[in-house]
Formats: structure tokens, sequence, C-alpha cells
């Protein structure tokens, strides 16, 4: 695999407030190195959808050493909205490539369930509506794929006018991407869970061999027992209300290391079929403060490598408001052994 990294959220916007608050540019840039120099990755996606957070942590991403990822998450937006979103990301991300930096620029990611007009349903939660019920996704499909691949049409055009980098999309698997104006293939579906079928890999192989680069945008596990099993849905176990205040719904039992041993068996597997680039899904969880009550650890539910304090700074980096998890502590020594074996 030439690259491995992690994701960095800057921000998912929601219920107008953000999964990233407060928003610091000076831990922002202290997180970047850590990132760089301690879990030794070579490579951050950087997601959000705040257009100066992004290029904020891009910079400091660039300037730390890493192989930065621009990649816009938007979230209740229009498709004109989110086309001029792209453009002007391109333009910055265009900036931080001419001054140097290695930048690969996504158009978009999920785009099917967090903008309008692609699936029916007004929200989220009417198009995943849609997305869990057989039947409706059936007959939405047709036009839901003619919808995605116009738009992306579109915007790799508009994109390439600006960036001079690589361009792909993190996608879903349903939403029928055609790859052709991509330089890369990329897929947020790089979780397996209990119904992820025996011949899994079989599917990851079949999407190399189209030739082009293939990369796992988001993989990662909850920090619970059980999660592995989960995959994606790890974070399942908590709910929000109308102000996007988190409660748990179900009663789990803390666990680091399971989640410490999917990331890492993962990572083996991505490096096995030849996979480009594999992004852990996440650094952080900001929304999902850990707790010492067990009724209020909300880290149970997060897939960050790191646990978000409830109160105060942590002490193995003081000042931030954080304490490496035994994920953390994995995916160092992962790194650090990529980097040692490396070709010089």
């Amino acid at each position: 695999m030439r690259a491995y990294g992690i994701t960095y959220d800057t921000g998912f916007t929601s219920a107008g407030s953000t999964t990233h608050e407060p928003f610091d540019p000076e831990a922002v840039r202290r997180e970047m190195r850590i990132i760089h120099d301690d879990l030794h990755c070579d490579a951050v996606r950087i997601t959000g959808g705040v257009q100066d957070r992004l290029e904020t942590a891009a910079r400091h991403a660039a300037d730390a050493g890493l192989e930065v990822w621009y990649s816009p998450f938007t979230n209740g937006l229009t498709q004109d909205e989110l086309m001029a979103f792209l453009l002007d990301g391109a333009e910055r991300a265009e900036r931080l490539r001419r001054a140097g930096a290695r930048v690969v620029f996504l158009t978009g990611s999920e785009i099917s369930l967090f903008t309008g007009g692609f699936l029916p349903g007004d929200g989220l939660e009417e198009r995943l509506a849609v997305v869990t019920d057989p039947e409706r996704m059936r007959a939405a499909l047709p036009g839901l794929h003619a919808g995605i691949n116009a738009f992306l049409s579109r915007a790799v055009a508009g994109v390439r006018e600006r960036f001079g980098g690589q361009v792909g999309y993190a996608s879903l698997p349903f939403e029928g991407v055609d790859w052709t104006p991509f330089d890369l293939i990329a897929t947020d579906a790089g979780y397996r869970d209990a119904s992820t079928p025996p011949g899994w890999m079989e599917g990851l192989r079949a999407q190399i061999a189209q030739g082009k680069p293939f990369a796992v945008t988001e993989f990662g596990c909850a920090t619970h027992r059980g999660a592995a099993a989960l995959g994606g849905r790890g974070d399942s176990i908590v709910e929000w209300d109308e102000r996007a205040r988190p409660r748990l719904v179900s009663a789990v039992t803390r666990d680091e290391e399971e989640q410490a041993g999917y990331v890492l068996e993962l990572l083996g597997s991505y490096t096995e079929v030849g996979a480009d680039t594999a992004f852990v899904n996440t650094f952080a969880s900001r929304h999902l403060p850990a707790s010492d009550d067990p009724g209020r650890d909300f880290d149970t539910a997060a897939f960050g490598v790191v646990k978000i304090l409830e109160y105060g700074t942590g002490a193995a980096y003081p000042g931030l408001p954080w304490e490496p998890k035994a994920a953390f502590h994995a995916l160092a020594d992962y790194g650090r052994a990529r980097r040692e074996t490396a070709p010089r």
C-alpha cells in the first residue's frame, strides 16, 4: 500500500453546529504534527463542511509533511450550492498544491445521502428510509445513477479548470459512479461487519483491476464490545435530539482493544489486495466525549482513535483536550514499522 492515513474532521455541519467545536487553528496545527510524527501517517483526509476550516487544516497538514486529501463533506446543501462549494475548494486546494504540497481533491463525499435531489426525500432521515427499503431503492436506482454521474461529470470538469492535481470522489457502492473522468477510485464503504460476505476481498480486487489507484477513504470501528460486528454502524448505540445532543440507547462495555484490532486487521487486508491508500476513520470524534459515568460515556460510540475528555486537557499531550486510545498506540506502532521498512 502506497500510503496509510487517517481522517481529520474539521466539522460536519448539522442542527446549526458542527462536530468540531471549538475549532482552534493552533490545536489543529499540533494535531497534524502528531498525525505525521507520532502516528507516522503518510496522508490525511481532511473532511468537513466549512470552507475556511478545510483550508486551514490542509495548510497545517501540508506544513507537517502530510499528503493532503482535500475532501469536502457537506450536509443540507442544494446541488447548485454543493457545486459552488466544490469549485471554491478546488481553487483553495490548487493554491496549496502550487506552494509545493501533495494534494488530492475529492469532489464531495456520499452526496446521494447528504445533498438534495439525488434520492427521494427532503433530509437525511427520509433518504435513509429509501436506502433501507429494497423496493423503494430498486425504483430509485436508475434516476440516482443518472443524477450522480451527471453531477460528478460537471464537477470534475469544473474542478479540473481550477485544480491541477489528482481528482477523486468519496463514494457509496449504491451510487453507481462512473469512474471514467476520475484519476482514482475511492469508497467510503471500507467497513467490514458481521454481514460482510466471505469473498469481500475479491470485490476489492475487482475495483483495483479497473486500472486506477483504489483508495479506501473511510473505515474504522467504534469503541465498545461488539463494535467490530457492526462495522460502520458502530455508532448506532447513540441517538441525537433536535439540538444535536447525544443519548446512549444501548448499554455497552467499553472496549478499546476491539477497536485497535479491527483497524489493524483491515489495514492488513487493504495492503494484501493492493489498495493505493487507506484512511482510518477517524482521528477524533469531538462531538462524543468520554465520561467516567458509563451512561454518559459517549466515546463508546466514537470512531476516534483519541478519547475526547469531558473536561480539561490530557496528560499525554498537554493542552489538548484528549488522551490516546489503544487504537492510537496500535496505529503508531504500525506506522513506525512501515517507515522503518520503507525503501530508501
